[in-house]
């Protein structure tokens, strides 16, 4: 299975009193890694998104198996979980790359949905032919 991948060191500022990365900053990664997909495989989707394209988060998880710290270094791999017409179902796993190889340390998932914005609210509108090629190629 083809994976997009995000890779990323963990900072100090990522980590919670006790050292260890706060729960919240897995999220932040899925958001940034779906972002990194765009430009690299839908450029054409982020000029819409500048205009009335929007791509709304509809759900979100996270199921944490082990404890990242400062100076980590993570892989977040991004593949298709689904898609319809109008949404996409992402699947995150976060793995721990070092010397002993690589643990997995998170699973999680996002859907988003592709919304038109209109004068007097947003609709649902298909998700652009670009984004569903580039999406396509990282089928589970």
């Amino acid at each position: 299975m083809r994976a997009y991948e995000y890779a990323h060191v963990v900072s100090f500022e990522e980590t919670n009193l006790v050292g260890n990365v706060y729960f919240t900053r897995y999220l932040s990664w899925q958001g940034r890694c779906r972002e990194l997909f765009l430009r690299d495989h839908a450029p054409s989707v982020l000029e819409a998104l500048a205009h009335d394209l929007r791509l709304v988060t509809t759900r979100v998880s996270c199921d944490y198996f082990a404890e990242l710290w400062a100076f980590d270094e993570v892989l977040v791999r991004m593949t298709l979980g689904a898609v319809s017409q109008t949404r996409m179902r992402m699947s995150f796993e976060y793995v721990r790359r070092n010397d002993s190889g690589e643990e997995i340390v998170a699973r999680g998932e996002q859907e988003a949905a592709c919304l038109l914005a209109l004068p007097d609210g947003v609709q649902p509108t298909p998700l652009p032919a670009e984004l569903r090629e580039a999406l396509d190629a990282y089928a589970a």
